[in-house]
């Protein structure tokens, strides 16, 4: 008897999660065995069961799906992360699969085709739409793609970007609202020294050269929503 592939359903829409465990119930061969609604649970989720895949949206709330997925990966831990998304992007898909990611699906996918993709990440391949890829055919591929239209993207051939902190995130997410520095420190109990030092961080770590573009990057990649 073949086992069953434990998965844990990380999205902050609960009838979203429902759906997909109602329909991956139906597949044989797939147990979820966990939900959660933010990267702060799913973590502790993940840390706790250690399911062989995590299905995760890109774009929680707070610390978002790819910063999840890098927590994942420097804490070691053996789950292999599915990024979900709303929408097809090319800067998602390579941010993603460069923070470690197994695959990166839409949200629209059928639940035959979701099947079909877990399965292929537990045999240890990669996936991207209908692509399959081995490790080393994705380097391949990762290396045939740029990422980003604007002068500060960053580019492919460079080093990875840097993980925001949880904070980093929390101070972005104020700014994608139009908060200042002031604000910001009201409203994380923070002083206004320490939110200007984590400005400063975001920016180095992303790139770019000031608060309008931190925000346009966060916007492009799905890390901060607009209320």
């Amino acid at each position: 008897m073949i086992d069953q592939i434990t998965l844990v359903i990380i999205d902050d829409h609960p009838l979203f999660r429902q759906g997909v465990s109602d329909a991956l119930s139906l597949e044989s061969g797939i147990s979820v065995i966990g939900q959660a609604a933010s990267a702060q649970e799913g973590l502790q989720l993940i840390r706790h069961i250690q399911p062989q895949v995590a299905l995760v949206d890109i774009n929680l709330p707070g610390v978002n799906g790819q910063q999840l997925t890098l927590r994942v990966m420097a804490e070691k831990l053996p789950t292999r992360v599915i990024l979900l998304t709303a929408y097809d992007d090319i800067a998602q898909k390579v941010h993603g699969l460069r923070a470690g990611a197994r695959a990166y699906c839409t949200k629209d996918i059928q639940p035959e085709g979701l099947y079909s993709v877990i399965c292929n990440v537990v045999a240890g391949n990669y996936v991207l739409g209908e692509q399959v890829f081995t490790a080393e055919e994705l380097a391949v591929w990762l290396r045939n793609q740029s990422v980003g239209t604007s002068d500060f993207a960053e580019q492919l051939d460079e080093p990875p970007y840097q993980p925001l902190s949880e904070r980093e995130m929390e101070v972005l997410g104020c700014m994608a609202r139009g908060l200042s520095n002031k604000e910001i420190a009201t409203a994380l109990g923070i002083s206004h020294q320490t939110v200007k030092n984590h400005v400063t961080s975001i920016l180095h770590k992303l790139g770019v050269e000031d608060r309008t573009q931190a925000v346009l990057y966060a916007l492009r990649y799905g890390w901060v929503r607009l209320h």
